[in-house]
């Protein structure tokens, strides 16, 4: 059985698993921001913060413009699109599982009735 699923690129998950990386893309939720602001609004010092924003990078989250001396990173739609329909092929087949039983119920209901 292969651990990839089809649309869905495990390693944004294994990314994302690190806290201070899931606090990063939280701060850049509201738009880009250089490695000092991002260092200063979490805590980091900045080589921390440049380790995880290269993890980040790396993995194809976020995207990285240069601006003079500095780095402006940024989310990128592109793995959050396909996580959205990862996520939702479960939906469907939960809310099917929901149908089956709500079905289900009401065949058990109507036997005790009868």
């Amino acid at each position: 059985m292969s651990r990839k699923s089809p649309g869905m690129d495990m390693t944004t998950l294994r990314a994302l698993a690190e806290p201070n990386r899931m606090d990063i893309i939280e701060l850049l939720r509201n738009g880009p921001l250089t490695v000092g602001e991002i260092a200063d609004r979490l805590g980091l010092r900045q080589p921390q913060a440049s380790k995880h924003l290269k993890v980040l990078s790396d993995n194809g989250i976020l995207e990285v413009k240069a601006e003079a001396n500095r780095r402006i990173y940024k989310l990128r739609p592109e793995p959050f699109q396909a996580l959205d329909a990862w996520l939702n092929s479960f939906r469907s087949v939960m809310q099917e599982r929901f149908d089956n039983l709500d079905d289900y119920l009401r065949e058990l209901q109507n036997k005790e009735e009868s």
